[in-house]
């Protein structure tokens, strides 16, 4: 009599744990966007109680969705865009460096092509 009702209080407490545990999961996308002040973080709440409808199908589009933002850096495309524009005017740089190089080195090379071609031509009047 007495296992009977130890193994009714045990399922009993399974039961509720397993529900419980189920809730918790289901709002740990909800966490990570309250952690991370994401701007949608009242629709991953709500979204993550309708996984509950789904049989969370659509939970791990929710953490993707949560873990998505930053506060510091946001969707993150901001940032991208700031360091491409970065790279093509450093690139920029780098190639009218590379121009004046080359005007430099044509520079010295010209007159020394013109001496060479101007002291080969005296040569062969001399002779």
């Amino acid at each position: 009599m007495f296992l009977d009702y130890f193994a009714l209080g045990l399922l009993i407490f399974v039961a509720l744990v397993i529900f419980y545990g189920i809730i918790v999961i289901h709002d740990i996308p909800y966490e990570i966007a309250k952690e991370r002040e994401h701007p949608h973080q009242d629709a991953i709440h709500y979204a993550g109680w309708v996984s509950l409808f789904t049989l969370h199908a659509i939970w791990p589009f929710l953490w993707i969705w949560a873990t998505l933002w930053r506060k510091e850096r946001g969707w993150g495309f901001q940032k991208l865009a700031e360091e491409q524009h970065d790279i093509h005017h450093r690139m920029e740089q780098l190639s009218d460096q590379l121009n004046r190089l080359q005007q430099q080195v044509d520079a010295i090379h010209s007159p020394t092509q013109e001496s060479s071609t101007t002291h080969a031509a005296s040569n062969e009047e001399q002779q």
